[in-house]
């Protein structure tokens, strides 16, 4: 019984370990530890369980001396999805670490799209030695992919296809997939794609299927309902796009003359939308691309252009309230209460301008809803300035015993908000529309807008109704 109290005590601590998907200190301690003492065998027992994501995370949080040490003692053990899953800021630090041999070998256990991945921000010297270490039919569908443009379809793909004529049967696909050599097929792959004889895909084929049917079944009876073709010039985003849409396992991509020439699974899909995203996020901030490993030197090239941004349009709401300053000097509580208008306001616009972007990117915002969304976002802006404007006044009273002023940041507040709401939808839409990325851009458009209009409204109106 008090066994059972254990267990039972114990299950929510092993339950909340097993939703815990970081690395445990303990952990990255112990293999620390078989490096400093230069235990081969040690470290090879506490990395064997390690996820090949959780091996490159660790990479990532050492310093670079331990992180060279760790490599060398790994050794051969060194594997090569450890090299994708790595984060590119270090990747070539770690490549230039790896021995020839273990280089080779952990180049050669990759997919081509993965090796695509790892070389194509590389410089020519380092691409060199990668496509050395791959055999001379890796090498060359390697290639292939590198001459398509950056961010295409085409890089993305796989080069690694199962693949079947409309005539075959289930029993002719089952024997053709036992008898190919291993090396031959992709290490995972959830379809098989009919093809024409021109080699034309013209359906997809699920493994499930394939193995509960009878031997006897044609291919053509098992094709699935969603069929989606690539070409390999589409943009990658747009790519993910369609494997979200369509709910996409994975898709051929054809050449300009709908050859089939490889195949993007969900992996790859769902890594760019990531990426997506992620790249939305840092850019609403301003603060590029970069990531914890990058030097300080790299960080603050990536954060002082929009710093800079930021500061000119800070001196252009300084130049509104330099307008007023006569006003400021005869009512000090101006000088009080602007800064609520203007920060009012530009969270307003934050929150509007987030919803934008975010709809643009996942094209849900079109031109039959625009009018719709940018509505709605002014009347959102315009209860939640009543609600505040509301509050405002009474502070106003209270505070500075003035129901006038009360009235003037009141009338401010509603008049920003609104103006947030339209600022904050209309800007992404109007930069998209011109070409400029909306995530990129927006921001210190939309900053500049609310506090402006904020300064202007609250500094205006008290100027005219308070001198």
């Amino acid at each position: 019984m008090s066994d059972q109290v254990e267990l039972e005590q114990d299950a929510p601590e092993e339950e909340a370990e097993r939703e815990d998907y970081a690395l445990e200190p303990k952990k990255v301690a112990a293999v620390l530890y078989a490096v400093d003492i230069d235990d081969r065998e040690k470290l090879i027992e506490l990395m064997e369980p390690l996820h090949a994501a959780d091996i490159a995370d660790l990479l990532e949080q050492i310093n670079a001396f331990d992180r060279s040490r760790l490599i060398r003692l790994y050794g051969m053990e060194f594997d090569g999805d450890i090299l994708s899953e790595l984060d590119e800021s270090i990747r070539e630090d770690v490549i230039a670490v790896l021995t020839p041999q273990v280089l080779t070998q952990a180049v050669r256990d990759l997919d081509s799209d993965d090796v695509v991945d790892l070389i194509e921000d590389m410089e020519d010297a380092q691409q060199e030695v990668i496509l050395g270490a791959l055999e001379d039919t890796d090498r060359a569908a390697v290639q292939q992919s590198l001459s398509y443009p950056e961010y295409s379809a085409g890089r993305l793909m796989q080069r690694e296809v199962v693949m079947a004529p409309e005539h075959w049967t289930v029993g002719e696909a089952i024997d053709h997939l036992r008898n190919t050599p291993e090396d031959d097929l992709p290490d995972q792959f959830y379809h098989i794609i009919m093809v024409d004889p021109r080699l034309h895909p013209v359906g997809n084929i699920t493994l499930g299927k394939l193995m509960r049917s009878k031997r006897v079944t044609p291919l053509t009876d098992l094709l699935e309902e969603t069929f989606q073709v690539i070409p390999a010039m589409r943009d990658e985003g747009e790519v993910a796009y369609a494997f979200n849409q369509y709910h996409l396992i994975s898709a051929p991509v054809v050449d300009d003359e709908g050859r089939l020439i490889g195949v993007i699974t969900i992996d790859d899909a769902m890594a760019v939308l990531d990426e997506e995203h992620e790249e939305d996020i840092l850019r609403l901030a301003g603060v590029g691309e970069g990531s914890l490993s990058d030097r300080v030197v790299e960080t603050t090239k990536q954060r002082l252009p929009w710093l800079a941004v930021n500061l000119v349009t800070a001196i252009a709401a300084s130049m509104v309230i330099a307008q007023f300053e006569a006003a400021i000097a005869q009512i000090v509580a101006l000088a009080v209460l602007m800064p609520i208008v203007a920060s009012m306001g530009g969270n307003a616009g934050t929150q509007s301008l987030t919803v934008a972007v975010r709809a643009i990117a996942t094209k849900d915002l079109t031109r039959s809803n625009v009018w719709r969304v940018i509505r709605r976002e002014c009347l959102v802006g315009l209860v939640n300035g009543l609600i505040f404007a509301a509050v405002m006044a009474v502070v106003g009273i209270v505070w500075f015993g003035s129901p006038a002023l009360g009235y003037v940041i009141a009338t401010a507040m509603v008049v920003n908000m609104v103006i947030a709401g339209l600022a904050g939808t209309g800007i992404p839409i109007l930069l998209e529309k011109v070409g400029v990325d909306p995530a990129l851009a927006s921001g210190a458009f939309v900053t500049t807008v609310t506090d402006v209009v904020g300064f202007f409204a609250f500094l205006g109106l008290a100027a005219a109704v308070l001198l």
